[in-house]
């Protein structure tokens, strides 16, 4: 069990092992920054050879200790790393920092050796480790620098957390001396142990921090610190900047997904999948930092531009397109207010010329920020004669005290506008020295609100429009199609199996993608010339002849693809040519046959839908321009699955084909295309054994969407299907959708929540009574404060590891009638329960179906402990849990009943 962080972020006790008087040790200069701050308890100087250190008495071991220690700090070689934490693990050590290199990281096998000792010892112990080869902490906030870091932080709410110890070293040198403030610096190391999720899940929590700064380099447990980013950004920015970007991380394949696929993109696309905003500079990181913290987000990227001179104004313009932005237009009744206040030429950027007053810029920046058309505001100020930098500064105060828009402001120049800049950074307002960057911030600011929005706004169903009509005049209901699905994919695979083949033939394909309800162009082998031209008639004219081979990608690269075949003689002749043309640049063995598909004419683009595996990532999803020149455009975008409508959507608006599609093609073709990603999305999360897909090229066009070739390799046979590569957000756990019968003969579905759930949700707390919200969340609020859009997202874009909530569906009246959750606790093998009922539904077995599928789920899920807090009056959920095997207390402390249930 995962013991508690605060032993070593706020320890009562530290011990100091290896702590010494050797002048520029790491023990010295150790020892030397715990006694310089005093963090409020006691510190033990631990050294064998030395009766004392700086006139402190030492102790000879860690057994010797007169308590049981918080925090020991581990200042010894590496070699002898592994006995000293042993004995702090018989001691009782909570946790421990490790600053010594010589493990994992040096490629020895002497220090593979000494980290997998280590490793052992953590968990037997149950001690929580930074590092090994970490610089250590620093808590301002408690007075702890247990780091051999040389500067003082200074007490702030920003926590900046770097895999970088050099880094760190100069950063807390740097903010000094501009004034910028820490609620903590960690250097996490090898991380061993502790790692990035870890971190953020307690810095989320932790009251003192604003805002969580990341530098980091590589990403040792990617599910859990996507986890816990997407948790805590939703309350606290984590801005990240990412060491190592221009080193090529992809694997070089034959197929084009995968060599359109960079470890640094893949970076992009986790970070915005879990609302982290990703900067370039470590400048940006502090800036953006108290943006963030001090600016609301805008709704969109239109900005508008206020300022005393032209040229700073153009340049920002420039500044703010070439990052994504747009320059706001304003409004007829905006231009009109200007001319009122004799604004000369009311456009944006809008030029109020050196002359202005501070009631001049006042009177404008408000009259522009009550626009709305316009999203956020930048000020500039120029040091001309006759402005007043600070008279500005303080009329722009007085108007913005009410704002909801982002306002940046550059003042520009040297000492003749320092007073300004003070009292506007005073103000929380953010000023910057120079138009560009000023701009970035706000292009950072709107990308950062987009990703958010993007991770919690409410996709449409996966609907079923994509089904044939006369193949299935019912269409099944989504989770209905994805088991046949999956059922169609698992036997295509198993036959893949018998025959020991890596690489799905394209009419096994194309069949495992219709299965998904993704509409493609059969095609038919044919093995010889009259097969083909029997297809071919079968068919009608025109064809597609290509080449049939499980060892050529890109067959038309190797003349294996002829077009608009337009009669028998010419099948025959085109099927001899293929032969011939595949023989000689390629091998006679690659030719296997041909495959006979008819020809789809159409007006419009090609794009690649592919997928492919990243090792530290998993399966990777990749949108783009198509066609044989894929690689050549680089026109791409990255995603992890599994993706949903709005997902999918935000995937493609990162590409620039994504505004020709949306130009070109009405909203249902591009909605289709949509839904296209969400179902191929699901087909790679369903079957781990696919290694790659190139869907190359999709047609799109007015016709809709339509697959014409496609190519899928799996990960060898000899890999068991547990050592798989999965997908690092986890996907909708079907294992857990159960049907059920009420006593009274009710069908229910029992199923994980989904993101489109939310109308529903919203619509079954209207069945809700006051009292059932009473006895559910201990006090009484409003339908409207239950139903809000933030609350309901939070709850139905669950992520599983970390909470699993179910429903209670009735088919019968589509609507939610009951909903059981389990919540992960920060002890991580316990979890609380919670249960609630629609009104009409209790007294019918509900709770205790619910309940019991609870118990079972957390079983499974490996925790060990279940609890929940009940009310004293709320006997009926008293009575179901000591029905289902819960021990219920009361707890005089807090005055709840205490329902326990330990497997």
């Amino acid at each position: 069990m995962p013991a508690s962080l605060h032993p070593l972020f706020q320890p009562k006790s530290v011990a100091l092992i290896g702590a010494s008087e050797k002048p520029d040790s790491v023990g010295r200069k150790l020892f030397y920054n715990l006694i310089t701050q005093p963090f409020g308890g006691t510190l033990y100087p631990v050294n064998p050879k030395r009766r004392s250190v700086l006139g402190i008495r030492t102790y000879a071991s860690i057994g010797e200790l007169p308590e049981r220690i918080d925090l020991a700090i581990v200042a010894t070689p590496a070699a002898t790393v592994p006995d000293v934490l042993e004995a702090c693990g018989q001691a009782g050590v909570r946790s421990a920092i490790v600053v010594a290199r010589g493990f994992r990281e040096s490629g020895q096998p002497e220090g593979l050796a000494r980290e997998a000792a280590l490793q052992q010892i953590v968990r037997r112990y149950n001690i929580r480790l930074l590092g090994p080869n970490s610089i250590g902490l620093v808590r301002p906030h408690v007075g702890l620098n247990a780091s051999f870091i040389r500067p003082v932080a200074q007490p702030g709410h920003v926590a900046f957390l770097s895999q970088s110890g050099s880094l760190g070293d100069a950063i807390l040198d740097w903010s000094a001396q501009r004034n910028i403030g820490f609620s903590a610096f960690v250097s996490p190391g090898s991380m061993l142990d502790l790692d990035w999720g870890d971190l953020i899940t307690y810095f989320g929590d932790d009251p003192q921090t604003k805002a969580i700064l990341l530098y980091i380099e590589t990403l040792p447990n990617v599910s859990r610190f996507l986890s816990a980013a997407r948790e805590v950004s939703y309350t606290k920015p984590i801005i990240a900047i990412k060491g190592g970007r221009t080193e090529g991380g992809s694997r070089v394949t034959a197929t084009h997904t995968g060599a359109m696929t960079s470890q640094d993109a893949i970076f992009d696309a986790a970070f915005r999948r879990s609302g982290i905003l990703r900067v370039e500079t470590i400048a940006e990181l502090f800036s953006m930092a108290a943006v963030l913290a001090n600016q609301p987000r805008p709704r969109d990227r239109r900005l508008a531009i206020v300022s005393n001179a032209g040229g700073p104004a153009i340049l920002a313009t420039d500044a703010l397109l070439a990052g994504g932005g747009k320059l706001a237009t304003f409004s007829d009744t905006t231009r009109q207010a200007l001319d009122r206040a004799q604004v000369y030429h009311p456009e944006n950027p809008l030029n109020l010329f050196r002359d202005a007053s501070p009631t001049h810029y006042a009177q404008a920046v408000d009259t522009v920020l009550n626009d709305p058309q316009v999203d956020g505001l930048l000020a500039i100020l120029t040091p001309q004669e006759s402005a007043r930098p600070e008279a500005i500064a303080a009329a722009l105060q007085r108007t913005l005290a009410h704002v909801k828009k982002p306002v940046l402001t550059c003042w520009m120049g040297g000492a003749y506008v320092e007073k300004a800049n003070e009292q506007l950074s005073q103000a929380g307002i953010p000023t910057f020295n120079y138009p560009e960057t000023a701009v970035r911030a706000f292009n950072y600011l709107w990308r950062y609100a987009y990703n958010l929005r993007g991770i919690y706004e409410t996709p449409r169903p996966a609907t079923q429009l994509l089904t044939t009509p006369a193949a299935d005049p019912a269409p099944p209901r989504e989770l209905e199609l994805f088991h046949r699905a999956r059922q169609v994919g698992d036997t295509l695979l198993n036959a893949a199996r018998d025959t020991a083949q890596t690489v799905l033939p394209e009419v096994e394909a194309k069949q495992l993608l219709a299965a998904y309800g993704i509409p493609v162009v059969e095609a038919f082998r044919a093995r010889t010339e009259d097969d083909a031209v029997q297809q071919a008639e079968r068919l009608g004219f025109p064809v597609v002849l290509k080449v049939d081979s499980t060892q050529i990608v890109h067959k038309a690269e190797a003349g294996g693809v002829l077009l608009s075949v337009p009669d028998a003689d010419s099948v025959r002749l085109a099927y001899r040519r293929i032969e011939r043309t595949v023989s000689e640049r390629v091998r006679p063995e690659a030719f296997e046959g041909v495959l006979v598909q008819k020809m789809y004419y159409y007006r419009g683009l090609e794009i690649i839908l592919g997928s492919s595996v990243d090792d530290g990532f998993g399966p990777v999803l990749l949108f783009g321009n198509g066609g044989r020149v894929a690689e050549v455009y680089d026109d791409k975008a990255l995603a992890l699955p599994p993706l949903n409508t709005t997902l999918a959507r935000r995937l493609m608006e990162q590409t620039r084909i994504f505004r020709a599609l949306r130009d070109r093609f009405t909203p249902e073709v591009v909605e289709q295309l949509e839904q296209v990603g969400v179902l191929f999305s699901q087909l790679v999360v369903d079957h781990p054994r696919i290694r790659e897909v190139d869907v190359n090229p999709l047609a799109v066009s007015s016709r809709g969407v339509m697959v014409l070739d496609a190519h899928i390799e799996l990960h060898p046979w000899s890999v068991p299907d547990d050592a798989l590569p999965r997908p690092v957000i986890r996907p909708y756990p079907t294992q857990y959708e159960q049907a059920v019968t009420l006593t009274d003969g009710t069908a229910l579905l029992i199923r994980p929540i989904r993101p489109e759930d939310e109308p529903q949700m919203v619509k079954f707390h209207q069945t809700l009574s006051d009292q059932t919200i009473y006895l559910r969340f201990f006090f009484r609020f409003a339908y409207e404060q239950r139903v809000s859009h933030d609350r309901m997202a939070r709850l139905c874009f669950a992520d599983y590891d970390r909470e699993l909530t179910l429903v209670a569906e009735y088919p019968a009246a589509n609507r939610i009638v009951g909903a059981g959750q389990l919540f992960k606790t920060r002890q991580e093998d316990e979890a609380e329960f919670a249960l609630l009922l629609s009104d009409d539904f209790q007294r019918r077995g509900l709770g205790s179906t619910l309940l019991r599928t609870l118990v079972a789920i957390g079983k499974r899920e490996g925790f060990h402990t279940l609890r929940a807090d009940i009310m004293t009056e709320n006997t009926g959920m008293q009575q179901l849990a000591r029905k289902v095997g819960f021990q219920v207390r009361f707890d005089a402390d807090e005055g709840v009943m205490k329902a326990t249930l330990q497997f």
